[in-house]
């Protein structure tokens, strides 16, 4: 009798049908549970609430009602979906450790990148459910007219990378953390450090970019419509300036900037020049202005007056935040695969194995 003795570092099972696998078995587990159903339907409610509330607001202005329900829609969907991800994604491995079933994978063919594979396509497909929720208000935005097309399939697109983005580093780092409450909390102030961390990064560091730049007083003709030609008078004075685009790219990698500056403008954004019309479009617009530095905001730079009504001619900022957010997820995934080793060598104190 002839004994054929395998080389571990053989594959014996297909890495697509090992993470099938593992996302049928995640899937089928939240699928039973209700608390994934309140919580579309509390979703599903709430958007539902605020598109009611902002459709019939708006119902007054002249324009079309479109755009502002557009952009105050995308704005919830993002909040509010930061804030979910997180929920379904940042215990899925110590929550099996927890309970005594991550042995079980563990023992089988599957491999650590097979589990974290499975395990994050589960969360990311969960947390996209809330996003199809959202779709309907987003089709009544483009009933009302003024929002392209282009403008929303680009916006759901970018919604759900930002979603896959989050469940990845929460399923990271529910492999690296020992406790499913720690793992939550770390996830959430990844999230929080994203979010507003960028922002306040970015603020607290405009004063180690400040220089001098020669200007002179800007006045304005009255129209008696609003502000008319700007008007450059009096000496060329020493004036001090934040070199905001030398720090813009701290604002990259937030979630809300790379969505708002991925979207494309809508048509009055277009006729109106410079000027936005909605929260995603004035992201996109003041993070465009930090990159283009106070060479083109300030009005009268060496006596000169600023060109208005036209964008700053700067590069797209999104792909660099995207690749960073990807970069962080992808550090704690592998962190986290190698977590999943077996056999397992150090423990964490009170850490159940089966």
């Amino acid at each position: 009798m002839s004994t054929q003795i395998l080389n571990p570092d053989t594959p014996v099972l297909g890495y697509w049908s090992g993470v099938r696998s593992v996302f049928s078995l995640e899937m089928k587990q939240r699928l039973r549970s209700r608390s994934w159903y309140v919580l579309l339907i509390v979703w599903f409610v709430v958007i539902g609430l605020v598109a009611t509330l902002t459709a019939l607001s708006s119902s007054s202005s002249a324009g079309p009602r479109g755009p502002v329900l557009y952009e105050l829609i995308l704005g919830f969907i993002l909040f509010f979906g930061l804030l979910l991800a997180p929920a379904l994604s940042a215990n899925a491995v110590n929550g099996d450790r927890a309970a005594g079933t991550l042995a079980i994978l563990q023992v089988t063919l599957l491999r650590p990148g097979q589990i974290l594979a499975g395990k994050w396509l589960a969360s990311w497909v969960a947390s996209l459910g809330f996003l199809v929720a959202s779709i309907p208000f987003l089709l009544l935005a483009l009933a009302l007219g003024g929002v392209r097309p282009l403008s929303a399939v680009v916006a759901l697109v970018m919604l759900g990378v930002e979603l896959g983005i989050v469940c990845a580093v929460g399923v990271g780092v529910s492999a690296l953390a020992a406790r499913p409450l720690f793992s939550i909390v770390v996830t959430y102030m990844l999230v929080a450090m994203l979010g507003l961390g960028t922002l306040i990064t970015f603020g607290l560091s405009t004063f180690l970019t400040e220089g001098k730049l020669q200007a002179t007083a800007a006045s304005y003709a009255n129209t008696g419509t609003g502000m008319g030609e700007v008007t450059c008078t009096g000496e060329l004075t020493e004036i001090t300036v934040a070199h905001t685009e030398r720090i813009a790219w701290i604002l990259a990698p937030n979630p809300f900037v790379v969505v708002a500056d991925s979207i494309p403008v809508t048509p009055q954004s277009d006729e109106n020049g410079a000027n936005p019309s909605g929260v995603m479009e004035g992201i996109s617009y003041v993070v465009r202005l930090a990159q283009a530095g106070p060479e083109y905001t300030t009005e009268c730079l060496n006596g000169e007056p600023r060109q208005g009504g036209s964008q700053p001619d700067v590069p797209p900022i999104w792909p660099l935040g995207l690749t960073l957010q990807a970069a962080l997820a992808a550090l704690l995934v592998f962190l986290g695969r190698r977590k999943l080793r077996t056999p397992v060598r150090n423990l964490a104190a009170g850490t159940r194995i089966a």
